[in-house]
């Protein structure tokens, strides 16, 4: 896959599956890094078969599932058997050639193979490895499986969110959180490569992600002493700062300063409230929080989420309602930023995407590969890499070694 992108002389091998290893690797992808990824001969990724829904072939019948397409653009895919000894060393061949590996067996799990740090960087010491796990490569729970919502019960982010009971969040944050701080730390190695300082090996926990992420509502703990709980859609540290009732639904307001809230009392008819010493500075709106949300409620009940949009937008408020994703997908500031779109993928007229956030003037992210169907590129792969002959990658497929 040719591409001009600021990471287009990084070959990345990815041995990883599910959604947080691949989601950092798409991310490289995205930015024009070269991604082999390597799947199980026999099942492929996990998530090819983690649906409906499912993309449809042309004949009808249900090919990949939608949650695979999510995070595997800009990849080659290429099934190699790692429990076979020639497999073992294919992949260790392709690791020679990589800047960067990925991987998120369990912990150790790799070293049977020859395919841990340890191994592969003794003979190419510049190599960046980066490992994802659910705990991480040490402490007592190193050993244990982590899931997204495994780790989003142990790690707090439960405990913070939902109205009257633990709930998780919508989407697994925890895998997507790990994917980004992880091509973080690669691009952050590869700079230290780049200086002189050789390769190194990067522990990413999603259990140490998680505990990260609990940011504002962890400091809030620290320096209070007091445990938080579950606080719906409300901000612990600001008010207002939450969903409200109107006439036709609810409608999410983000007052975030004091300036903001003189705006929003006046927009409300309640200039009052800029003078009441309850309300007139945040700290004290959170310390009246109960009667300052009911204040607030009487107004908003009066009229449409549209006509408190308009006027709240008007005075500079920050406000807006609270869409389904089929509205989001039609929403004017989506289709202004092209933040969905389609590709050409194998054998199928096209799959849905959802561009990258990060805008670069100079070197934005490009899309060259829809996600790749399973083994697509096996034999192309290990002709231009490793210059095997074709019948000896016939031989290699007859014996199951790869697909």
């Amino acid at each position: 896959m040719p591409t001009d992108g600021p990471l287009s002389h990084i070959k990345v091998l990815d041995l990883s599956r599910v959604l947080a290893g691949p989601w950092c690797t798409q991310i490289l992808g995205d930015l024009g890094a070269d991604v082999i990824k390597v799947e199980n001969p026999a099942t492929g990724d996990d998530t090819r078969r983690w649906g409906p829904p499912f993309l449809s072939e042309p004949d009808g019948a249900s090919g990949d599932a939608a949650y695979y397409v999510c995070a595997n653009r800009n990849k080659r895919s290429i099934a190699v058997n790692m429990a076979e000894p020639e497999g073992c060393e294919i992949l260790r061949k392709l690791a020679m050639q990589s800047d960067v590996v990925i991987e998120n067996h369990k912990t150790g799990g790799l070293k049977k193979y020859g395919l841990d740090y340890e191994a592969l960087s003794g003979s190419k010491p510049e190599l960046i490895y980066c490992s994802i796990t659910g705990f991480g490569h040490t402490g007592p729970w190193a050993h244990q499986p982590g899931y997204d919502f495994l780790i989003q019960a142990i790690g707090g982010l439960m405990s913070v969110t939902g109205e009257d009971s633990p709930m998780k969040v919508g989407v697994p944050v925890v895998d997507l959180f790990t994917g980004v701080y992880a091509a973080g730390a690669v691009m952050a190695a590869l700079i230290a490569r780049d200086r002189g300082e050789g390769g190194q090996h990067i522990d990413m926990a999603l259990f140490d992600v998680q505990v990260a992420m609990l940011a504002n509502q962890a400091t809030n703990y620290f320096v209070s002493g007091e445990t938080p709980g579950c606080g719906g859609n409300a901000h612990p540290n600001i008010v207002p700062y939450q969903d409200f009732p109107t006439s036709d639904g609810r409608l999410a307001i983000a007052v975030g300063n004091d300036d903001q809230f003189r705006a929003f009392a006046v927009a409300l008819g309640r200039a009052d409230w800029v003078d009441d010493v309850r309300f007139t500075r945040n700290a004290s709106r959170v310390v009246n929080r109960e009667i300052m949300v009911a204040e607030i409620t009487l107004v908003l009940v009066q009229e449409t989420s549209a006509h408190w949009t308009l006027v709240l937008q008007k005075a500079g408020v920050p406000c807006g309602p609270i869409q389904t994703l089929d509205q989001v997908f039609i929403h004017e500031q989506v289709r202004a930023r092209k933040l969905a779109f389609e590709m050409e993928m194998t054998g199928l007229k096209s799959a849905p995407m959802i561009a990258k956030p990060m805008r670069l003037s100079k070197t934005a992210p490009q899309y060259i590969a829809a996600p790749p169907r399973f083994a697509e590129h096996t034999e192309s792969v290990l002709l231009e890499r490793l210059g095997l002959q074709k019948s000896r990658i016939k031989t290699l497929k007859a014996r199951s070694i790869v697909r």
